[in-house]
């Protein structure tokens, strides 16, 4: 299949790449700085430009067949970054016909299907105490995907750490088979699998260790 995948040059972007192109798509990585990648493959197509730049991202995901977003806050982002990103890539993609979206946040975006517990209530409220400005960038921009009508699907984890590819993790919610962390590798697996897997197609699955 045709990919786009923003945020390909962050520390899940570049495994989903790698992944990506691994499994035999075809793979169009949107970046600011292309030597950031550090990748180079027939079936690699690089695209350089800003997501808050409505025309680059629309260049970025003509053709594609799904696309994949691994974007997340840096410290030089604005506050935001990543619902002004979601905003132009949906709006492009309803342009181009382009119907799947497969998006990533952290477990702090609520979904109807969580059953939080004590702790989880505690980390939700430190969250937004220390990172006010990150979830709610993070959880309006979970609402653009939800309002729209493409088939989506939110990813969610928890602690992101540089651990192995393993392929085996929990797919649950939040306070339901859910662990404290997950590799970045295991991330991308999964990010991958919903390619082409409707069973959490408009939902919001948290997945861990």
């Amino acid at each position: 299949m045709k990919l786009t995948i923003f945020g390909a040059t962050g520390r899940t972007g570049k495994p989903l790449v790698q992944q990506a192109l691994a499994a035999g798509h075809e793979v169009t990585a949107f970046v600011r700085d292309p030597a950031k990648l550090g990748l180079a493959h027939e079936r690699l197509h690089v695209v350089q430009g800003d997501v808050r730049d409505s025309a680059a991202v629309e260049r970025a995901i003509v053709g594609a067949d799904v696309v994949l977003s691994a974007l997340g806050q840096t410290k030089t982002s604005t506050k935001d970054m990543q619902t002004t990103a979601t905003r132009n890539i949906v709006a492009a993609m309803k342009h181009h016909g382009i119907r799947r979206l497969v998006s990533l946040t952290g477990a702090g975006v609520a979904a109807p299907e969580d059953q939080p517990r004590l702790m989880n209530h505690v980390i939700s409220f430190a969250l937004r105490m220390l990172d006010g400005d990150v979830l709610k960038d993070a959880e309006n921009h979970a609402e653009v995907i939800r309002s729209s009508d493409l088939d989506w699907v939110i990813v969610r984890g928890p602690r992101l750490t540089e651990g192995p590819h393993t392929g085996k993790y929990r797919v649950g919610w939040v306070g339901v088979n859910t662990g404290v962390s997950i590799s970045r590798a295991d991330v991308a697996d999964f990010m991958l699998k919903q390619v082409q897997d409707n069973t959490y197609l408009r939902k919001a699955p948290m997945i861990s260790d």
